[in-house]
This record gives C-alpha cells, sequence and structure tokens, in this order.
C-alpha cells in the first residue's frame, strides 16, 4: 500500500476515532458535530472543534483546544489560537497572526499561512499546495506531492522534507519548492523524489540533500 494511502487511511481513523469519544452534537449549537460545519465566533470558551463531514471556522480573535475534520476545511481568522488544526480531505488555512501551537496538517489539501502567522508544530500534508508569507513554522514541512512556497520573511525551522511517493501517485508531476528572497530554512532540505527547487540569492537555507538548487534573483523565480 502506498505511503499516501496509508497516510489518509491513518489520519481518517485517527479523527474519526476522536470524534467516537466526544458527546456528539447534531443540532447546530455545539462545537462538535458529525454532519454540517462549525462555527467558532471570539469570545466563547476555548472546546475543541470537530466535525467529520463539514468545515471548521475560527472567527478573528478566537481560541479552540484543537479543530478537527474529516471532509471539509480549518480555516483560523486573523489572531485566531488553536493547540492543533488537522483534516483529511479540505485546506488549511490561517489568518494574519493566528497560532497552531502545535502540529497543522491534511492529507489532500492545501496548507496556507498568511503574515505573522505561526505553526509551533510540523506542517504537513500529502497533496496540496503549501504557502507560507511571512509566517513561522517550528516543526519542519513535510509532503508527497506538493508545491511548496516560502515568502516574504517567514522562517522554517526543522528544515523541508519532500518523501519518496508510493505506489500510486496522485500527482506525477515533479514538485516546485521556491524559497523567497528574506526567507530562513533552519535545517536539512531532503528530497526523496525529483524536485525543482529555486532558491532566491537573498535567502538563508540549510544544507540540500537529493536536489541541486537554482539560485534566482528579484521576488520570483524563473518560469
Amino acid at each position: 500500500m502506498s505511503t499516501a494511502c496509508c497516510y489518509r487511511i491513518v489520519a481518517a481513523i485517527a479523527v474519526v476515532c476522536a470524534l467516537s469519544a466526544c458527546d456528539i452534537s447534531v443540532d447546530g449549537d455545539g462545537s462538535t458535530k458529525v454532519n454540517g460545519s462549525v462555527h467558532v465566533p471570539a469570545g466563547k470558551a476555548a472546546d475543541d472543534a470537530r466535525t467529520v463531514n463539514g468545515s471548521i471556522h475560527v472567527d478573528d480573535n478566537a481560541a479552540v483546544t484543537s479543530a478537527a475534520t474529516v471532509n471539509g476545511s480549518v480555516r483560523l481568522g486573523a489572531h485566531a489560537t488553536a493547540s492543533s488544526a488537522k483534516t483529511v480531505n479540505g485546506a488549511i488555512s490561517l489568518g494574519d497572526g493566528a497560532h497552531v501551537s502545535g502540529d497543522a496538517g491534511s492529507v489532500n489539501g492545501d496548507l496556507t499561512l498568511n503574515d505573522g502567522s505561526e505553526v509551533s508544530g510540523a506542517l504537513t500534508n500529502v497533496n496540496g499546495k503549501i504557502s507560507l508569507a511571512t509566517a513561522h513554522v517550528g516543526g519542519g514541512i513535510k509532503t508527497v506531492s506538493g508545491n511548496i512556497s516560502v515568502m516574504g520573511a517567514s522562517h522554517v525551522e526543522g528544515g523541508i522534507l519532500v518523501q519518496k511517493p508510493g505506489s500510486v501517485i496522485f500527482n506525477s508531476d515533479d514538485p516546485v519548492i521556491v524559497i523567497g528572497p528574506g526567507a530562513v530554512v533552519q535545517g536539512e532540505l531532503k528530497f526523496e523524489r525529483k524536485v525543482k527547487l529555486y532558491v532566491s540569492d537573498k535567502a538563508t537555507i540549510g544544507t540540500v540533500t537529493g536536489a541541486t538548487p537554482v539560485t534566482f534573483s528579484g521576488d520570483n523565480p524563473p518560469n
């Protein structure tokens, strides 16, 4: 079984198992559901925000202890906080200044960190774009088939890992990795599959394994 399939199955089981231990609310008033989206307003006492089929939206300046879904996106508004943010099929986005104190990850979905946002743990997916704009990641970035863009004064600790895909490849294109001007990636940049790696002459990176960086000047890499 492929790495991607294993990741997807394990993640889905983990989320569903976590939900099964909760007191499930289906009346739309709770922050834990089976079907339907979850909306967390500012000023509400921090609690888990969980669903199976639906998105999670945490308002600006609101707080949750964790945000998890299986089929749906997770969005943290500006300066919102969570201990973790996870989905299986869906995107995760952090607004300006939002903070996840643990890990954030999706199996199939884009990961977007806007200005001043932070994931203190790992930022991971299998398929989907990973975009940082003057953001901070403390536990490294990991993907299988996702393009990665680290722009602005972004700071990534723990390096970058692009894993070798299993027998099933959802995206056969070579991932494109861009480290823009002013960005810092501490730790090893390790590539277990062929990638296109572009590094600004004004970026700072660690050791590169498995790829040859193409240095570029200006704001964007060559087409």
